[in-house]
């Protein structure tokens, strides 16, 4: 195990361990960044709509793997959600998670 696999875990086993769980992708980029192309099944609400929706997204029951373009975003997400008593995870940029799948 590498150092920073041991001080940060390794995501891509995370986000294997949160799918085998039939994890919930929530993309947080904006609208139209999203209509221009997203994870297929994927659930999308804006990062400034997160807190708001924290309801909706407790209902889910399920862990969530947050996206967005970078991995910031989705970084702010997480904390929100984690925050609030949410099981999740950054996936970071959609397009790599994506590959992770």
């Amino acid at each position: 195990m590498g150092f920073f696999s041991f001080l940060f875990g390794n995501k891509a086993n995370k986000i294997k361990d949160f799918t085998d769980r039939d994890a919930i992708i929530l993309d947080v980029r904006s609208k139209a960044e999203y209509d221009s192309g997203a994870i297929p099944g994927s659930k999308h609400i804006p990062l400034q709509q997160v807190q708001a929706k924290i309801n909706q997204i407790k209902a889910w029951k399920k862990p969530v793997i947050t996206c967005c373009a970078s991995g910031m975003r989705s970084g702010s997400a997480a904390s929100i959600l984690r925050s609030n008593g949410i099981e999740v995870t950054n996936g970071g940029g959609w397009q790599s998670l994506y590959k992770k799948l």
